[in-house]
């Protein structure tokens, strides 16, 4: 029960913030809350009390609840790591619901794993809806910058480096694509401003859509 009521509280608070990320200076009605969550107004109104006792919220009865900065940044980071997700299951050409899909795996994501997802995707700015990714924190930052990992995706490669294509979340018509370069695992390939190009010289050009789907690892200097 106790793993449950944490993603509730999660839930509740990733609500909360999408409502700040509207209406930054507004406090959230119960009854708004409620029916975001599909939950009833007295379920809304237990859980902000007990985030309030928390320390998530802050409270006013018939007024609504705010996010104290304790709440702002847990609902700042489950509203990223559902957005993460999103453009995650978007580049392996998911064919089911992603929001749905997306909403499980949040509650899956910790320090770790959202450190690895930012760099695999290249620190996206925008999820697939186009909303706004929310900046990670301050001590994730710092992982990510002083991150050794050199897995990173073909499109988020800086011009001039070098690397060996390791694996591909591609559909069957995109291997396709990227066969007719003469391209497998294990290719060597250096990020040009136009493209990537190989070992023998040639210049491969790939959409960015297909080339966030191409992990490099990269070659250490």
């Amino acid at each position: 029960m106790n793993g449950h009521f944490s993603e509730f509280e999660d839930e509740y608070l990733e609500m909360m913030y999408q409502f700040f990320e509207k209406q930054p200076s507004q406090p959230v009605r119960n009854g708004d809350l409620a029916e975001s969550l599909r939950v009833s107004p007295a379920s809304a109104t237990e859980m902000v009390q007990r985030l309030a006792a928390k320390g998530f919220v802050t409270y006013v009865p018939y007024k609504g609840s705010s996010l104290t900065e304790k709440g702002m940044e847990h609902g700042k980071k489950m509203k990223r790591r559902h957005r993460l997700a999103e453009v995650f299951l978007a580049g392996l050409s998911f064919e089911g619901d992603i929001h749905a899909t997306a909403c499980r795996l949040e509650h899956a994501i910790d320090d770790d794993l959202e450190v690895a997802l930012s760099l695999l995707l290249g620190q996206p700015q925008f999820d697939p809806s186009g909303r706004d990714i929310p900046m990670a924190s301050s001590e994730i930052s710092k992982r990510i910058q002083s991150s050794q990992s050199q897995l990173v995706s073909l499109g988020s490669m800086d011009d001039g480096v070098s690397g060996k294509v390791e694996a591909l979340f591609l559909s069957a018509s995109e291997i396709e694509v990227f066969n007719q370069y003469g391209l497998s695992l294990g290719a060597e390939v250096t990020r040009t401003s136009d493209g990537c190009s190989l070992s023998n010289g040639e210049l491969a050009r790939f959409e960015d859509t297909l080339s966030a789907k191409i992990l490099v690892r990269i070659s250490q200097s």
